[in-house]
């Protein structure tokens, strides 16, 4: 195994890091080491989907980082007191956790790092985005730039790439791609307020984009709704 056939993917169980974990695996068949992280998430049904997933989409073996992003607050997703939102948001949605992905790839990073690896993968696409701002190329650039200074990977003329397959496709596009390397959707949890069992709520904006993907894609919705 090469340097640059070895790579962390950053997975969450759901829609959109099942379906990189599947490129990076099963298209480009890269030896894959699976991050989830644990960051204090109202919606932790999708950690334990993640540990059922990671290897089942092509993960060599799959780790489980805690990071207290909930001791932060500042976001609907980490603070209980804030209400989830319903119906789609102006701007950037009070679901935005402050600075999330420049953490999740930091430590991404530093595992590439102790790995040998040449690769992160990390499943955001500015298409769907949301309205988050670490969600757009220019986030995944400047990163890229700085994962490349500030490593001895990167000093040493080794710098670790950040692939973002999704970056530019459709909700649409990604179903698709992620069903011709055998994606089964209906595995995977996207809801931001996923009940214990998995179960998602069909109303808040991470559900609206999935639903609205499988029905421009033409496909049958296989989520799994509490009603």
């Amino acid at each position: 195994m090469t340097l640059a056939n070895r790579a962390v993917v950053l997975f969450s169980g759901g829609l959109d890091s099942t379906t990189t974990l599947a490129i990076a695996a099963r298209e480009r068949e890269v030896e894959c080491h699976a991050l989830t992280i644990d960051y204090g998430q109202r919606h932790r049904a999708e950690i334990p989907v993640a540990e059922r997933l990671a290897r089942k989409y092509g993960a060599r073996d799959h780790r489980i980082l805690h990071v207290d992003l909930d001791r932060i607050g500042g976001s609907a997703l980490t603070d209980p007191a804030i209400a989830v939102p319903h119906g789609g948001s102006q701007g950037i949605p009070i679901t935005y956790v402050p600075a999330r992905n420049t953490i999740f790839l930091a430590l991404a990073l530093g595992w590439a790092e102790t790995l040998d690896a040449q690769e992160i993968f990390i499943g955001v696409n500015a298409v769907d985005f949301s309205g988050y701002p670490d969600c757009r190329p220019e986030f995944i650039q400047s990163f890229a730039a700085l994962a490349a200074c500030a490593t001895k990977a990167g000093v040493e003329g080794r710098p670790v790439h950040i692939e973002a397959p999704l970056l530019n496709c459709s909700k649409a596009e990604i179903i698709r791609k992620g069903l011709d390397l055998g994606v089964d959707y209906a595995d995977t949890v996207s809801c931001y307020a996923a009940n214990a069992s998995g179960l998602a709520c069909g109303l808040c904006d991470a559900c609206c984009i999935r639903r609205n993907g499988f029905l421009e894609a033409g496909i049958p919705d296989p989520t799994r709704y509490a009603a």
